[in-house]
């Protein structure tokens, strides 16, 4: 396991884990964000805030010694971030926290990639 690949996974996995957290509490700085996106508040909880830490804690359990884990995590993580820029795309919604959409999914695919390398 690589220094970058570690540290790109851990970021990752802690960043997806809170993100996820966040939105299973319904933090009232999401629900504008979901809003001008047209998705329903109803899907923050699941699949929204669960997919995004079960990511997370995948991404940590394969550093932890399941290194298939982490690949499916890192995976799931791509999809879901791509989604997620897609819903934008349709939604014809770019506000400046979509830089973070952005982030989520660059750093997921970075994890991808790096793990697959190794």
């Amino acid at each position: 396991m690589s220094t970058l690949y570690f540290v790109l996974a851990l970021v990752g996995g802690l960043a997806n884990l809170g993100s996820g957290l966040g939105a299973m509490a319904r933090l009232r700085v999401i629900l504008p964000l979901m809003d001008g996106a047209k998705v329903p508040h109803s899907m923050l909880v699941f699949p929204i805030g669960v997919l995004k830490a079960l990511g997370g804690i995948g991404l940590l359990a394969g550093l932890a010694g399941l290194p298939l884990v982490g690949t499916a995590a890192a995976a799931g993580l791509v999809l879901f971030w791509t989604c997620a820029v897609y819903t934008h795309v349709l939604a014809d919604f770019w506000p400046k926290e979509t830089v973070g959409t952005f982030s989520f999914l660059g750093l997921a695919i970075a994890t991808l990639a790096l793990d697959l390398a190794l």
